[in-house]
C-alpha cells in the first residue's frame, strides 16, 4: 500500500456535482493498493497515520498527532499512485490491485482508520470520477509505502 498524506486546512471530495465528504483541519489521504497488499499493510498504515506528529504544538513545533490535534481525515482511493513510469511516457498501472482485491481492502482501511481515529473518516467513491479540493497547510506532504517499512 502506498499513501500520500497531506496536512490540510480544509479538503473535500465532490462526485457528479455533489459533495461526498468535507473536512476542516486534518489529513487528505490518497491511497494506492497493489495485489500483494493485505490487512496487515492497512493496519500498519493506520497506526502510522494517526500517530504521525505533524501538527503544531503550543510552541509552533510539529509535535502533535492528528489524535491530539482533533483533526479529521478523508481517504481517497487512487490507483495512479501505483504507476510505473520506467518505460516510455505512458504510465503503466499493472501493479494496481484489481477491484476484487482493492475494494474490500480500501473499505477495511477506512474502517480501521475510523476506529484508530475515534471518529468516522470521510471517503470518496471507489472508481468514481472525483474532484478533490484541498488547501495544503504548511505545505506538509508525507509519502509512505508499506514495502518500505524500515
Amino acid at each position: 500500500m502506498r499513501v500520500v498524506i497531506q496536512r490540510v486546512s480544509h479538503a473535500s471530495v465532490t462526485i457528479n456535482g455533489t459533495c461526498r465528504s468535507a473536512i476542516k483541519e486534518g489529513f487528505l489521504v490518497l491511497l494506492g493498493i497493489e495485489e500483494a497488499d493485505g490487512q496487515e499493510d492497512a493496519d500498519w498504515l493506520c497506526k502510522k497515520i494517526v500517530n504521525l506528529r505533524v501538527f503544531d504544538d503550543e510552541n509552533g513545533v510539529m509535535n502533535k498527532s492528528i489524535l491530539e490535534a482533533g483533526g479529521d481525515i478523508i481517504v481517497v482511493s487512487q490507483f495512479t499512485l501505483m504507476a510505473s513510469t520506467k518505460k516510455g511516457n505512458r504510465p503503466s498501472y499493472i501493479r494496481a490491485a484489481k477491484h476484487e482485491t482493492a475494494i474490500p481492502l480500501y473499505e477495511y482501511f477506512c474502517n480501521e482508520l475510523s476506529i484508530a481515529l475515534g471518529k468516522q473518516v470521510g471517503t470518496g467513491e471507489f472508481g468514481a470520477d472525483m474532484k478533490v479540493e484541498l488547501l495544503n497547510n504548511g505545505p506538509v506532504t508525507i509519502c509512505m509505502d508499506t514495502k518500505n517499512k524500515e
